[in-house]
C-alpha cells in the first residue's frame, strides 16, 4: 500500500488534477486570446528603482504586457501535467501522482501565486504519509504517533516488538478468534450429526448344503 493510495488521498488527488485542468482552461480566454498585462516587480535598493520600475509599498513595480505566445508553454505543461496526474490518481500510483503535485507547485507559481502551495502541499502529504506507513505500518497522525511511542517504550525495555501495528493485531485477533469459533462450531457440529455406522446382523445364516452330483 505504500505505493498506492487510499480513497482519501485518491479523492485529493483527483481534486489536485481536476484544479490544474481548471487553470489551464482559465488561461485559455485570459491570456491566450489576447494581449494581457502583468505586473512585473523588482528589488528595491531603498527607495530607489530600476529605470521603468516605480516604488510602491516597498517595492518595485511596472506593467508589463504579453503576447499569448508567452503563456502556451505553461498553458500546455499545466495542462499536460494535469491530465497525467489524472491518470496516475485513477490508477491509485502514489509516485506519480506526488511527482505531478510537486511540478505543477513549481511550475504555475509564477502566474497564479500562493495558489500553487496547495500542489507543493499535496505532494509533500503523499510522501510524508509514505514515510509513516512504510514504518509504523499507519499513514495518519495519530496512528503513526502511537506506534512510535510504542516502539520507544519496546526499545527502552530492552524487549521485541511485534511488527505488525496494534490496530492490525486487534482486528487479526478478532477475525482468528471469529474464524476459529466459527471453523469450530462447525466442525462440532459436523461430528454431532454424523451418522454411526450400522450394527452387525445378528439373524442366523444357515450353511448351504454341497449339491448331489
Amino acid at each position: 500500500m505504500v505505493l498506492g493510495i487510499d480513497d482519501t488521498e485518491r479523492l485529493f488527488s483527483i481534486s489536485g488534477a481536476v484544479l490544474a485542468l481548471v487553470i489551464a482552461v482559465y488561461l485559455i480566454p485570459t491570456r491566450l486570446t489576447k494581449n494581457s498585462w502583468i505586473t512585473d516587480t523588482a528589488k528595491a535598493k531603498g527607495t530607489t528603482c530600476p529605470s521603468g520600475y516605480t516604488y510602491h509599498a516597498s517595492q518595485c513595480t511596472k506593467q508589463v504586457l504579453t503576447h499569448p505566445s508567452y503563456w502556451l508553454p505553461q498553458f500546455l505543461v499545466t495542462l499536460i501535467i494535469g491530465l497525467v496526474m489524472l491518470a496516475f490518481a485513477y490508477r491509485r500510483k502514489r509516485a506519480g501522482v506526488a511527482f505531478c503535485a510537486l511540478l505543477l507547485g513549481l511550475s504555475t507559481s509564477s502566474f497564479i501565486g500562493l495558489l500553487s502551495f496547495l500542489f507543493l502541499l499535496l505532494g509533500g502529504w503523499l510522501i510524508v504519509r509514505a514515510f509513516r506507513l512504510q514504518k509504523f505500518g499507519d499513514p495518519t497522525f495519530k496512528g503513526s504517533n502511537a506506534r512510535a511511542r510504542e516502539m520507544a517504550k519496546a526499545k527502552k525495555e530492552g524487549r521485541a516488538l511485534d511488527p505488525t501495528p496494534t490496530t492490525g493485531n486487534k482486528s487479526g485477533s478478532k477475525s482468528g478468534s471469529k474464524s476459529g469459533s466459527k471453523s469450530g462450531s462447525k466442525s462440532g457440529a459436523k461430528s454431532t450429526t454424523r451418522p454411526s455406522t450400522p450394527a452387525p446382523s445378528k439373524r442366523y445364516t444357515p450353511k448351504q448344503q454341497p449339491r448331489k452330483r
